[in-house]
């Protein structure tokens, strides 16, 4: 990612005030605007690079549209559901989260509603304040020795997992995103990983720490509570709408389930006569997830850190729509990424029109990372000849898919450059003109070493001139005549045959000076001797 110049960041909801000393102590001077909404809310964001929020404000495709220079939206929290990820997606807008701040406060939050189903705390409380005491009716059970199910083995989830088998409980887990268990094996030492039918046949507590997503709506429903242990206790304090519940509601009355706590639900806050609101076997709270001091003051330092190290250099740690690269990774591969952009950018101009295949080989010590950050790179390359909109790796995947570009990807450890070379062929449609190339990085400098099977040394940057001549004396002293008419000097020339021993030469030119435009090319082409000639600009 481009680093922005003197950026605009609106914070949207209150924040810890350390924040804005972690905005300031960066150079960046945030403006404090909360409770927006409607017209207030798309006036405040149009001049905004930055947009900050907790769970208040809601960031739609009718917010992100109203914010042309928007390139960033940070979640103080984990969940990100008040913003359309797709739609900032679509526009190259990355949105990130802070995924370790509350983690902890989050997992202490469902052993806390744990504890309370167990003993009855809640109603036992309302019961002394009215005047009732009756211990008959308060009957808890121990929880030492009792199994917890937990669904999701995240950050929050392997807390939770660990909190449990300090107290005596024995845990066993299921991960959606883990794959189908072999023999238990779990990541977290000690607890039993299981596939979701079994571990709800086991459980005497089941809690839930997974996002919501399209796969895990209604993920605990109807047939779910079919299949749970009689007299299971829920604890629900992920994100509404993973627990179906309504279908909660009727194992509560069946007596399938013998308790549960809500955190969170479908609707925040719920109507005033939603059915749960009504029951005495519920713990209700008002999405505390995160209501600690500790975990707000974390996010919001958190969250003013990463999006200032976005807008100053680049990094998207915590982007949950865009790849990250990991820091021991970014002095070694990031001239690697500006050579993928750039020979994409080559290519582009070298092919004058759509792409649809391109075949990538990654070769040499750089072939042991993974190849997507190259890809996208290279992709950004690409697609920033041809479109106005902002390109860039969060956005380069689908619009690629919509242009029909496939890539193709490959290693190899045979490499003329032994730190590493990119080696890149990219057809255009119905089997038309095809151009291969092969870029390494020399010091921290990218070079074009190859175009077509012609060994070259050239530097991918400013503007090049491009030439297919006949090979004879003079033609390229008309040329060098021609540019020094124009103001415009030749900082570098590779001259080269052809490769087709037809009397032809190839010609790059590096140049520089106001005159450098698409008239002079043209003129160019009307040289005696000059068969084609394109301006690349780098």
């Amino acid at each position: 990612m481009t680093p922005t110049t003197d950026p605009n960041v609106l914070i949207a909801d209150h924040l810890a005030p350390a924040a804005i000393e972690t905005f300031r102590r960066r150079g960046i001077e945030p403006v404090v605007s909360t409770g927006l909404q409607g017209d207030a809310l798309l006036e405040a964001v149009r001049e905004a690079d930055a947009i900050v929020v907790r769970s208040a404000t809601k960031v739609t495709r009718e917010v992100l549209d109203a914010a042309p220079r928007l390139s960033v939206v940070g979640r103080a929290g984990i969940g990100v559901d008040n913003i359309d990820v797709e739609a900032a997606t679509e526009r190259g807008v990355v949105v990130m989260n802070t995924p370790l701040g509350n983690a902890t406060t989050t997992a202490e939050l469902a052993i806390t509603l744990l504890l309370a189903l167990a003993r009855h705390i809640p109603r036992a409380d309302r019961m002394v304040r009215s005047g009732v005491w009756k211990k008959s009716q308060l009957v808890g059970t121990e929880i030492t020795g009792k199994t917890l199910g937990v669904i999701g083995l995240g950050r929050i989830g392997r807390i939770v997992a660990e909190r449990a088998r300090g107290l005596g409980m024995r845990v066993i887990a299921h991960d959606p995103y883990l794959g189908t268990p072999k023999d238990g094996e779990s990541p977290v030492p000690g607890v039993e990983l299981l596939d979701l039918a079994a571990l709800l046949a086991e459980v005497d507590f089941l809690t839930i720490h997974v996002p919501l997503t399209p796969g895990t709506r209604g993920l605990i429903s109807w047939r779910e509570f079919q299949a749970i242990k009689p007299g299971a206790r829920l604890i629900q304090a992920s994100r509404g709408g993973i627990v179906d519940e309504e279908a909660a509601l009727d194992a509560l009355r069946s007596g399938t389930l013998s308790g549960a706590a809500f955190d969170v639900f479908s609707e925040e806050p719920p109507p005033k006569d939603h059915p749960l609101l009504a029951r005495e076997d519920v713990i209700l709270t008002p999405h505390l997830g995160a209501s600690s001091a500790e975990a707000q003051l974390r996010v919001a330092v958190d969250i003013a850190e990463q999006i200032s190290d976005f807008l100053l250099e680049g990094d998207t740690r915590y982007a949950v729509n865009a790849p990250t690269l990991p820091p021991d990774q970014r002095g070694e591969l990031g001239p690697y990424l500006d050579l993928a952009r750039r020979i994409g950018c080559f290519l582009a101009q070298r092919i004058a029109g759509p792409i649809r295949k391109v075949e990538l080989t990654v070769a040499g010590e750089i072939a042991r990372f993974d190849l997507e950050h190259l890809r996208l790179a290279f992709l950004v390359g690409v697609l920033q000849q041809s479109m106005e909109a902002v390109v860039n790796t969060v956005n380069a995947p689908s619009l690629a898919r919509e242009r029909g570009i496939l890539v193709l990807e490959g290693t190899t450890e045979e490499a003329r450059f032994r730190a590493g070379e990119l080696r890149v062929r990219a057809v255009a449609p119905d089997g038309g003109r095809s151009v291969a190339v092969a870029g390494a990085v020399f010091g921290r400098d990218p070079r074009l070493t190859e175009v077509d099977g012609i060994r070259l040394d050239l530097a991918l940057q400013g503007s090049l001139l491009v030439t297919r001549h006949r090979n004879v004396p003079g033609v390229v002293g008309n040329i060098g005549t021609l540019l020094g008419s124009h103001g415009v000097n030749i900082r570098r020339v590779e001259l080269a045959p052809s490769g087709s021993h037809d009397g032809r030469s190839m010609g790059f030119l590096t140049l520089e000076g106001s005159g450098v435009d698409e008239r002079l090319v043209a003129e160019v082409n009307e040289l005696d001797g000059i068969e084609e000639a394109s301006l690349l600009h780098l």
